[in-house]
């Protein structure tokens, strides 16, 4: 393993809603209620944790339905730690496990913010557009 990312360690689970806020918001990602995220954070698919002498630095999260459908979501690493390849390492995981686990036919979908898309592009995401086009809607 390359020194630079030894002393991280890459742990699969959930946050806390603690800690999901704080890094979500650390690292530019729009922050959710704590009512929210109390009711989401046990209905994560699969989650890992990167840490940093014993502290949360970086997460990521895969929802869905166990077999259609999955999004990957709340990938982050906090700004003191970018730069190292996490992001690329907490792709990994969650990718590995999609593979392992997922049906063949699941549909895996994504929202790449700015130039995050290089990055999930290296994982085989590729843009839809114009066939799709993602859509949200916020309440």
């Amino acid at each position: 393993m390359n020194d630079t990312l030894s002393h991280y360690e890459l742990r699969e689970g959930v946050p806390s809603p603690e800690t999901f806020r704080h890094l979500r918001t650390v690292a530019g990602l729009s922050d959710r209620s704590a009512e929210a995220v109390a009711l989401a954070l046990p209905n994560t698919w699969y989650g890992v944790l990167l840490y940093a002498a014993g502290e949360p630095v970086g997460m990521g999260r895969i929802i869905g339905d166990g077999g259609t459908a999955f999004q990957v979501t709340d990938v982050c690493v906090h700004p003191a730690h970018q730069g190292r390849g996490l992001g690329k390492r907490i792709m990994a995981a969650l990718t590995a496990e999609l593979e392992r686990r997922a049906p063949a036919t699941a549909y895996v979908s994504l929202i790449a913010d700015g130039e995050a898309r290089r990055l999930y592009g290296q994982f085989g995401f590729l843009e839809t557009a114009p066939d799709s086009v993602g859509m949200a809607r916020m309440l």
